[in-house]
């Protein structure tokens, strides 16, 4: 299978993807992002929108996100002791975060083995027609979530990532195990996920 692409456009409008404009006000940057929508291969400036953080925890910090559809609180202590917890941090009208969606929905074989947490803080309707758009088996899964998060906690205690999707695997011990952003095979990604 093919690469996965990152949403970014930095390469797109011959900018330095080190060099970012610091943001003030990082819950304006990323609502302003909602809803966006471009095709796989258009260039976004996520790096322009928020300021990265130099990388995501060794261990993974205490959180509350919630359950697209019920509402019900997710929080460090409701993971798994025995398996990885992966996150994907998306946002439902990225190009880049539906392909990677449709790939990890057709290898849904290969991901019994790990928790699926896919969290977004775009509004809930956008996150729901993506799951109903890009992975309908997958969102479905006993070992996926689909989690909104209202309060911006992955942003302000996990990591602002600098291209999107992002992606965290942590272990039954919540130390971090892999994390990147963007461009990642789809079997090192599932590899990375059930290492």
């Amino acid at each position: 299978m093919g690469l996965l692409s990152a949403c970014t456009g930095n390469a797109d409008k011959g900018t330095d993807s080190n060099t970012q404009a610091p943001i003030e006000n990082t819950a304006n940057a990323v609502d302003e992002h909602a809803g966006h929508n471009h095709a796989p291969g258009e260039g976004h400036d996520h790096a322009a929108e928020v300021k990265p953080a130099a990388q995501a925890p060794a261990t993974l910090p205490d959180f509350t996100f919630y359950i697209l559809k019920s509402g019900i609180k997710v929080s460090k202590a409701d993971l798994s002791t025995t398996k990885n917890s992966a996150f994907l941090l998306f946002d439902p009208g990225c190009g880049h975060c539906q392909q990677e969606a449709v790939a990890l929905e057709k290898n849904i074989a290969s991901l019994k083995n790990v928790d699926l947490y896919f969290v977004s803080m775009n509004d809930p309707a956008l996150i729901l027609g993506f799951m109903k758009s890009f992975m309908p088996k997958l969102g479905n899964a006993d070992n996926v979530e689909v989690l909104f998060d209202k309060t911006q906690d992955f942003i302000s205690k996990i990591h602002i990532p600098n291209q999107f999707p992002a992606n965290y695997v942590y272990g039954p011990d919540g130390k971090l195990k892999a994390s990147w952003e963007g461009e990642k095979n789809i079997n090192e990604v599932i590899a990375a996920f059930n290492k």
